[in-house]
């Protein structure tokens, strides 16, 4: 087992682990857990009883925040002619075609997001075995492989968060700073479980959330009872 530091072990000290929380408690608790020096992510984490090994029970999807990661995301939008000017009008850090596909394959990847016209996809798959492993690749299925740029640019600077389940059954999502205080961070929170709910597989039985998990960045994982998902549209 890793060795751990005597500040996270205070405030492990501070969470009963045998307790399940309720979404606001977890989130005051993760809150009062964080003791790094920088602004500390909230994250969360959801296990769900699919099985990700098969193609109609894979959980993939995006939500947009309504109050953001607090991250300044760096977009860069796969265009050309008018459509360049499009995502840079809506904010894109970076716009362009055959120049910027050169540039990442020099190695350049200072950028978080990508976005792509459908047009130049047949150029930018060439950069799949660059981009696929971080997460980068344009994606129809994420609203990022659109015409519609500037909607795309807007909603990744808004805090537009994409997931996936993983084999485990898991999904991990960022819900904001610990600066966003409890009430935003629980509006992010119930605007990601509400788009977990919508998209469970109709091939999924049983009970479909099965645990969930809140944390800040260097915190102790804080447990959430699955039955307070009810109580998020009046909290």
């Amino acid at each position: 087992m890793a060795k751990r530091g005597k500040k996270y072990l205070e405030s492990l000290k501070k969470v009963d682990r045998l307790r399940k929380y309720t979404f606001r408690e977890a989130l005051e608790l993760a809150i009062d857990c964080s003791y790094a020096k920088f602004d500390e992510n909230i994250d969360i984490a959801v296990r769900l009883g699919v099985d990700p090994k098969k193609a109609d029970q894979m959980v993939r999807g995006s939500v947009v925040l309504p109050n953001g990661t607090g991250k300044d995301v760096k977009v860069l939008v796969f265009a050309k002619g008018e459509k360049v000017k499009e995502a840079l009008d809506a904010g894109a850090d970076f716009a362009g075609a055959d120049e910027l596909i050169e540039k990442i394959k020099g190695g350049w990847l200072e950028f978080d997001k990508t976005v792509s016209t459908p047009d130049m996809m047949s150029s930018v798959s060439k950069l799949g075995r660059i981009l696929g492993p971080r997460g980068l690749m344009p994606n129809t299925k994420l609203g990022t492989v659109t015409f519609d740029v500037a909607k795309a640019v807007k909603e990744l600077k808004a805090g537009k968060v994409d997931f996936r389940v993983e084999r485990a059954g898991i999904v991990h999502a960022p819900m904001g700073k610990v600066s966003f205080g409890v009430d935003k961070l629980l509006e992010n929170v119930s605007a990601f479980i509400d788009t977990i709910i919508r998209l469970k597989p109709e091939a999924s039985k049983g009970t479909y959330i099965k645990a969930i998990a809140i944390s800040s960045t260097m915190g102790p994982g804080i447990k959430v009872d699955p039955l307070s998902i009810k109580e998020l549209s009046i909290q």
